[in-house]
């Protein structure tokens, strides 16, 4: 997946390859090859681009459509996968592009609902997704871990001083 920049015209073929850099975060095999993905690498799946076959997806259940707004369901999705003992296959040169767009670091328009996504997740496998945003609403004084749970400590919201002195516009995701 490639967050591009602001003025890449994507109607452009060598403009796009230019700009074609995969986050550094995913596996990137080589074009043309597949890589296997290990069990602690389900966690790295993204809806934002992928495939299946339709036995696969009813199969695994498809996406738990519970989860509402931003958040908690393409991880869930994997974990599905994984228990289900599905194979999660990168593929080589398969690139993907997310279109530009203003956001903030960490995602306080999303706030509530990662806590409530985080939630139900954690309610089904025992741990909750989206740990770096979680940490980054901690350290901005919003939540604080109290025994497995992530809880609000403070309102937040565009006018908070929390939000205030973290947010930044910024692109891509730091999950």
């Amino acid at each position: 997946m490639t967050y591009l920049q602001p003025g890449v015209d994507v109607s452009d073929r060598r403009a796009l390859a230019a700009a074609t850099a995969p986050h550094a975060a995913r596996p990137n095999p080589d074009d043309g090859s597949e890589r296997v993905a290990s069990e602690d690498e389900y966690p790295l799946f993204w809806s934002l681009s992928f495939a299946t076959s339709a036995s696969t997806w009813s199969r695994s259940g498809g996406f738990d459509e519970g989860y509402e707004g931003y958040g908690g369901e393409d991880t869930d999705f994997a974990f599905a996968l994984s228990a289900a003992r599905t194979p999660l296959v990168w593929v080589g040169g398969a690139h993907a592009y997310h279109q530009h767009h203003e956001t903030q670091r960490p995602p306080w328009q999303h706030f509530d609902d990662i806590l409530r996504n985080g939630a139900r997740f954690a309610d089904r496998w025992g741990t909750w997704p989206m740990t770096g945003w979680l940490e980054a609403f901690a350290q901005a004084g919003a939540v604080r871990r109290i025994g497995d749970d992530w809880v609000r400590v403070q309102p937040t919201g565009p006018s908070s001083p929390s939000t205030a002195d973290t947010s930044a516009a910024a692109t891509g995701s730091g999950a």
